[in-house]
């Protein structure tokens, strides 16, 4: 990052220099303008010395030679990162493309489809613009300040919403989830990492994504590979512990416990680390399937759903209350079971009892619940293996970070939130079905085509006692 002294000396010298930065007038700046007292003309040429300071401009120098040297880069500024691929110049080995770049801030709105109004965010699904389309987003919620992610601890409490998912068709998901991402972005362990919290950085999962494009404070272009049009995946993963309170679209939703055998985010580099790969996926450090409580999955297909004939309508507006219980009832206990409540029209509504065997008194997560569960289904006992609710306690004990997203599934068409899968599989088996949508459907470039409207709203975020927000 630039030095106070070379800060000073940019802000001294720019306003004579203006016009020669007028190629830049069309590029939108205000997604730029995050430091304070900064003028749009100040801060573009303040942000492009971020970009490219790593080339020249040393303390020693003269101020002229600065100037010159930021003049001469700026005029060839381009992307590191376009479409699915990194630029080979730039981003020649990791080293140099930490070394070469550098984050921008964003327009959320005009670039991302990402709008707030009072106590309500909305999230877009495809978003023109004159540079091409978007598709999707994540945020992250951040402290006061806006400078380090909110924690949160939930243990003996309750987290309750209000959400719309009436345009959320089959095929995509509208999350609310908490991650264990370290609370400044992990600014303070990894000196290369100039960008923090208010840039977004330090994402992790219980999936551990391969396509964080920097994991550590270093870019992750070793072995990266194309996916689809504006993805791809880098030889690491970035591995948490993940706690989905929402998981859903107006089919189908779900609430699921992720813990990790590791603690905080963990960069993972080998197919059994990242559990990568059929034959990896259950010798990695967090458990990717989870244990989930799925109404539609527990055999009960009238409870959610777009009409009147569903029990909570998701044509309307609904809230959603998720109760962490603990052994002993106190915020330092054992988390032991996961509630989940339903409110509409004024009328509270439990979660239906799961239809099968053995679980027919059942209506929310508990280990004993998941273990019969993955007995009746033939699943992976994987969430055990990883420590059970008692880690997943852990976790959240130690603070998890708030993430809101809606995205398409290239690798699997949602079809594990809302249709049957695998798709391959019997569908009369139980657990087999999780929705009613087809197992033909969920293709990202379908869904985006016929529904580029689709987006979700999370509304009146609130966190209070058992009992006390709803």
């Amino acid at each position: 990052m630039a030095t106070k002294l070379q800060d000073e000396f940019i802000y001294d010298r720019l306003d004579e220099k203006v016009a020669a930065f007028s190629m830049f007038e069309n590029y939108n700046l205000e997604r730029f303008d995050v430091r304070k007292g900064l003028s749009t003309s100040r801060f573009k040429l303040w942000i492009k010395w971020l970009t490219l300071s790593s080339y020249k401009g040393k303390l020693e120098e003269e101020a002229t030679e600065k100037l010159a040297t930021i003049m001469a880069l700026i005029g060839d500024y381009k992307n590191c990162y376009s479409g699915n691929q990194w630029d080979a110049t730039l981003c020649s080995s990791p080293e140099a493309c930490t070394q070469n770049c550098a984050l921008e801030g964003a327009d959320y709105q005009g670039t991302y489809g990402i709008t707030t109004s009072a106590d309500e965010l909305q999230l877009k699904l495809v978003t023109q613009t004159q540079y091409g389309k978007n598709v999707g987003s994540r945020v992250y919620l951040l402290d006061a300040e806006g400078s380090k992610y909110k924690q949160f601890k939930l243990l003996n409490q309750e987290f309750t919403l209000d959400v719309d998912v009436s345009k959320l068709p089959c095929g995509l998901n509208g999350a609310l989830y908490f991650v264990q991402m370290d609370v400044d972005g992990r600014i303070s362990r990894f000196p290369t990492n100039k960008a923090g919290a208010n840039y977004g950085t330090g994402y992790c999962d219980a999936q551990c994504p391969h396509d964080i494009k920097f994991i550590n404070g270093e870019a992750n272009t070793l072995d990266w590979r194309a996916t689809s049009q504006n993805s791809g995946g880098g030889k690491y993963g970035a591995c948490c512990a993940e706690l989905d309170i929402w998981e859903a679209n107006r089919m189908s939703s779900a609430f699921t416990s992720h813990p990790c055998t590791s603690e905080g985010q963990t960069r993972c580099s080998s197919p059994e680390e990242c559990g990568s790969g059929g034959d990896s996926r259950y010798k990695g450090v967090c458990d990717k399937d989870g244990c989930d409580f799925n109404p539609f999955r527990m055999g009960n297909q009238t409870f959610y759903g777009p009409g009147s004939r569903f029990t909570i309508d998701t044509t309307r507006k609904f809230t959603i209350v998720t109760q962490f219980v603990t052994s002993d009832n106190t915020a330092t206990g054992d988390l032991v079971e996961i509630r989940r409540l339903f409110k509409q029209d004024n009328r509270v509504v439990d979660t239906p009892n799961s239809m099968w065997p053995g679980l027919n008194d059942v209506n929310s997560i508990t280990d004993s619940m998941y273990t019969t569960s993955k007995k009746l289904f033939g699943d992976q006992k994987d969430h055990a293996t990883k420590g059970g609710l008692v880690r997943m306690g852990e976790h959240m004990a130690n603070g998890m970070t708030l993430a809101m997203s809606l995205w398409s599934d290239h690798a699997a068409y949602c079809l594990w939130l809302d249709s049957s899968y695998p798709a391959e599989a019997d569908s009369t088996k139980l657990g087999v079905k999780r929705g009613s949508c087809p197992t033909s459907g969920g293709r990202p470039a379908e869904v985006e085509a016929r529904h580029p409207d689709a987006a979700v709203m999370f509304m009146n975020i609130r966190v209070g006692d058992i009992g006390s927000t709803y």
